[in-house]
């Protein structure tokens, strides 16, 4: 789900008069919500892992092109910042350097900003994607060797 279709769904809320919206994709869950009284749009989107619970996401103005930062609504006493960085270009993602090497990151790994996740080969040449956050990688959402889309969720880091 990409910027585009959100911008679609609030046209047809609009023209419809539909006061509220819900849609679960990809695991992403996206809530969209009218106020009766002011008219404002609020949106609630979620990440949903495997084994993850799902944390509030509210959308980030200094977030790097090819990269989507989100920061929770707080549900009890702990907040939790995930970070999910998008591919910048159409590939192939691969997850190690050379073939059976170790991997770049694994779940579980702890990041610094500037640290390469991955490889995405484009047109013969090879493009190291770095981390713009410090933090602890939560999911891997492409398996080595697959192709990628721009815009593909590959991964989701905890931020502190």
């Amino acid at each position: 789900m990409n910027l585009d279709d959100v911008r679609e769904i609030l046209a047809l809320m609009r023209e419809n008069g539909i006061a509220e919206f819900e849609i679960e994709r990809d695991g992403l869950k996206l809530r969209l919500r009218k106020d009766a009284a002011t008219g404002a749009v609020t949106a609630t989107p979620a990440i949903v892992g495997a084994g993850m619970p799902a944390a509030t996401l509210a959308p980030s103005v200094s977030a790097a092109p090819g990269q989507e930062s989100a920061a929770p609504t707080p549900s009890g006493t702990s907040e939790v910042e995930l970070a999910v960085v998008k591919s910048p270009i159409v590939g192939t993602f691969y997850r190690s350097p050379e073939p059976g090497a170790a991997s770049f990151v694994d779940i579980g790994s702890t990041v610094k900003k500037g640290q390469v996740l991955c490889i995405i080969e484009a047109m013969k040449l090879m493009n190291e994607i770095d981390s713009d956050f410090d933090g602890e990688v939560v999911n891997i959402y492409v398996e080595s060797g697959q192709p990628v889309q721009y815009g593909e969720r590959l991964f989701a880091i905890r931020t502190a």
